[in-house]
């Protein structure tokens, strides 16, 4: 029996209510340098060494999968996180009109819709960006990744070296990555934005406002999600509440 759920398309509530949660010189006095070797200026001037570029090994994908996911695990009732029970994966009735297949993320309840094509949406608890780095929109689902490598940005690194810099060439996929174990690419026609709808390993963060940009969500309840999204598929993300009362 389905749950149903109001979708009100509107600019203040989408789809349900508000929670209450060189140095260059020269010296004249230099001796070549021995072959085989570098003189100090040209030391200077050779390039750094280019650092690699993180992996993601397919042949530990399955393990960590089942890393995080729990044991004998139900969607709608697995809970090990402690999440309140809202959060969970949930059918519910969709409004009509809307498309099969796009997601919808109602910023100010924290859910995340996918909409199915017999009038009900997969509904998914998520996290939004802190302050004012959410960025609604419309975006294009550009591309997808299993346990996907991660690189931040350099407004990132910039804007909390203490945390990013340390990850400024990349991280390696894994349990311990920040977009855990399933993302998708959020486009504005072929340019990537850099906004991703992604796993988290902090799951205790669903419900709040907690990354720099991003949408998050339990990883196990994104490999459930991932397989029924398709590539060019639509993502629809909904003003928070802080935006919809700035605008009134």
């Amino acid at each position: 029996m389905l749950t149903r759920r109001h979708f009100l398309i509107t600019t203040t509530a989408l789809f349900s209510a508000p929670i209450a949660t060189a140095q260059d010189a020269e010296d004249e006095t230099a001796v070549e340098a021995p072959v085989g070797t570098l003189s100090e200026t040209d030391a200077a001037e050779a390039p750094a060494p280019t650092p690699p570029r993180p992996t993601s090994n397919p042949s530990n994908w399955n393990s960590w999968d089942a890393r995080v996911t729990p044991a004998n695990y139900d969607p709608a009732t697995s809970n090990p996180w402690g999440l309140p029970s809202r959060f969970l994966p949930k059918r519910v009735e969709a409004n009509p009109g809307l498309t099969p297949g796009d997601i919808h993320v109602d910023a100010i309840a924290r859910y995340l819709y996918h909409i199915q094509g017999d009038g009900t949406a997969m509904r998914y608890g998520v996290a939004i960006a802190k302050g004012n780095l959410y960025e609604p929109g419309v975006y294009r689902i550009g591309r997808k990744a299993k346990w996907p490598t991660w690189t931040p940005t350099a407004a990132m690194v910039r804007r909390d070296p203490g945390t990013y810099k340390r990850h400024k060439n990349g991280m390696n996929g894994g349990p311990s990555n920040p977009l855990g174990s399933r993302a998708f690419y959020l486009y504005t026609g072929n340019r990537d934005t850099y906004l991703r709808i992604h796993g988290s390993p902090a799951p205790r963060s669903i419900g709040g406002r907690a990354s720099s940009g991003c949408v998050r969500m339990v990883m196990a309840h994104i490999i459930d999600l991932y397989p029924n999204v398709a590539v060019g598929s639509t993502a629809h993300l909904h003003p928070p509440e802080d935006m919809i009362a700035a605008r009134s």
